[in-house]
């Protein structure tokens, strides 16, 4: 059986993109100074024009304009003429701190506060709201990540690449990828489709812009062994994208959640991650069920793994969990659902501990995805050892 799956991912210029940054690099000095920083910021943008918002606790001081025209000059938006530029645009900020209401059921959990229940450290802390969060695991490459949206990534932040070190200076900050995959009887045989579009100055002959991205960016990121004579291109297939970044659209943090995980793989609980603290379960329990996910397959328990995670506001245990291996697994779902309940522990305290979240380490995953990079601690084997031993 054949079938097509899509994926695509977005350059650090793309709007939405730029707000994703600016969001996590706040966070992460909040978090350098005062690691117990209650932090939801969120930023949005547009021509000339950027605002920081949201509702921060924190004993640190950031200073939020001198951050956010950092981040907007170190992506190359230092430019008059692009209608968006670290030095002329106007930065905006309304930021009140956490509702008093949340904070209760965050830092003292509803088993907290049960005085007839131990005393347990990992209760201590409350999830920070409703929801549910998934991860997933397969081994369509060496990162345990879907093939099409581990491509996607690739061929954006090779396009970044070319631009930042001159080898494709036209090139300007936005951008977006695309890529079909297909696959055979349920594994990836070849890339079908490859979509770019990138920015670019005014002058560039759009069909030198087209051979240059086919050469330098299609060709050294994905190969001849996935790419054929059947494989169909299309290079910015407007003809002209001048016109890009905030300047040619609004962005939003947080709004490019499939590109942020696995690319429509799997559920996506609906919570973005850019912008929050790890005791917003929205962002900790989707890197502690992707965790779980890589472990399970790295150990050969199962070659898929998909895990939802749901939690009430204020509690700390979650409310349900559930594995799903597509009938890939040794053992059945049920037993590799209880094997996780024992192995791993799902409060959002010992998620903090487990990946030790209290640390400034969240700019680095706001541009090409949360998943699959391996300097991440939720990317890390360590479980493998223990899960072993569970095999038939």
């Amino acid at each position: 059986m054949k079938r097509l799956i899509t994926a695509e991912s977005i350059t650090e210029g793309h709007p939405d993109k730029v707000c994703d940054q600016i969001s996590d690099t706040i966070l992460d000095e909040l978090i350098s100074q005062d690691p117990l920083s209650r932090v939801a910021c969120e930023t949005c943008v547009t021509t000339g024009f950027v605002l920081v918002m949201g509702e921060i606790t924190t004993k640190g001081y950031a200073d939020i304009e001198g951050i956010t025209r950092k981040v907007i000059e170190n992506i190359g938006y230092n430019e008059s003429g692009l209608g968006f530029d670290a030095q002329s645009c106007s930065v905006m900020t309304m930021i009140k701190a956490q509702s008093a209401d949340i904070s209760l059921g965050v830092t003292k959990s509803l088993e907290a506060k049960d005085s007839k229940k131990k005393s347990d450290k990992m209760n201590e802390v409350g999830a920070g709201d409703q929801g549910m969060m998934y991860g997933y695991a397969c081994r369509e490459t060496e990162n345990f990540m879907p093939m099409p949206i581990d491509l996607a990534h690739k061929l954006t932040k090779r396009l970044t690449e070319v631009r930042k070190n001159g080898l494709l200076p036209y090139l300007k900050p936005d951008g977006k990828s695309q890529v079909t995959v297909e696959y055979v009887d349920g594994k990836p045989k070849r890339v079908d489709a490859v979509v770019i579009s990138s920015q670019h100055d005014d002058k560039v002959n759009i069909e030198i812009l087209r051979a240059d991205i086919q050469k330098e960016v299609i060709d050294k990121v994905i190969g001849s062994t996935l790419l054929d004579k059947n494989t169909k291109y299309f290079i910015n297939p407007t003809g002209r994208f001048v016109i890009g970044g905030p300047a040619g659209d609004s962005g939003l943090t947080g709004r490019k959640i499939i590109a942020d995980t696995y690319g429509g793989y799997c559920p996506h609980g609906g919570g973005a991650f850019s912008g929050k603290d790890p005791t917003k379960v929205d962002r900790s329990a989707a890197y502690m069920a992707r965790f779980v996910c890589k472990n399970l397959v790295a150990a050969e328990l199962c070659d898929v793994c998909e895990m939802q995670i749901s939690y009430a506001i204020g509690v700390a245990s979650p409310v349900s969990i559930y594995i799903d291996t597509k009938g890939t697994g040794k053992l059945s779902d049920e037993k590799l659902t209880e094997i996780v309940q024992k192995e791993f522990d799902l409060r959002p305290a010992a998620i903090i501990k487990t990946l030790d979240l209290l640390k400034p380490i969240y700019a680095a995953t706001s541009c090409y995805g949360h998943f699959g990079d391996n300097s991440f601690p939720w990317e890390k084997l360590d479980k493998v050892k223990d899960l072993k031993k569970y095999l038939p």
